[in-house]
């Protein structure tokens, strides 16, 4: 497969974290609501399974408080790289490739949490659901979008 296609569907998942990114701040200023501390528990519950030393308390807290939105953004460009292993570098219809991106980055996400006891999606009450749901819709039409104009139409087909 080319290296461009993996590019555009790296930018595509970069756009999409953006857009994830984006409305969940929207959303903290709307509701008035802290931002999520699954992300640095996540980061400092990679580290001690992989046996990694994040330092002392404070620079500890400062490190996790860096690696859990860079997972996020890990997750959200890998899902645009295998969206386009497995498009074969073709478009998609839009709404199937917005549901198929921001349902992996939803399941890469909240999956990844939820193996490493950092949260238990069965406890969850509708508005986290919700809260956890607009987020990666966003994502999954931001990628889907930017991946449909990066990649040129077949001829003769629509995209």
């Amino acid at each position: 497969m080319r290296a461009a296609v993996l590019a555009d569907g790296a930018i595509a998942g970069a756009v999409g974290s953006t857009a994830l990114n984006v409305v969940s701040y929207l959303d903290m200023a709307a509701r008035a609501r802290p931002a999520s501390s699954t992300p640095e528990k996540t980061a400092g519950r990679l580290a001690q399974v992989a046996h990694v030393d994040l330092g002392a308390e404070e620079r500890a807290a400062n490190r996790r408080s860096g690696l859990g939105p860079l997972l996020g953004y890990g997750i959200g460009v890998a899902a645009g790289v295998g969206y386009a292993l497995l498009a074969r570098g073709h478009r998609m219809p839009l709404l199937l490739a917005a549901g198929v991106l921001g349902g992996s980055v939803m399941t890469m996400s909240d999956g990844s949490m939820t193996v490493l006891g950092v949260t238990d999606p069965r406890t969850w009450r509708r508005s986290d659901w919700l809260a956890d749901l607009v987020p990666h819709l966003a994502y999954g039409v931001a990628a889907a979008a930017t991946w449909n104009r990066l990649r040129p139409p077949a001829s003769g087909r629509g995209g």
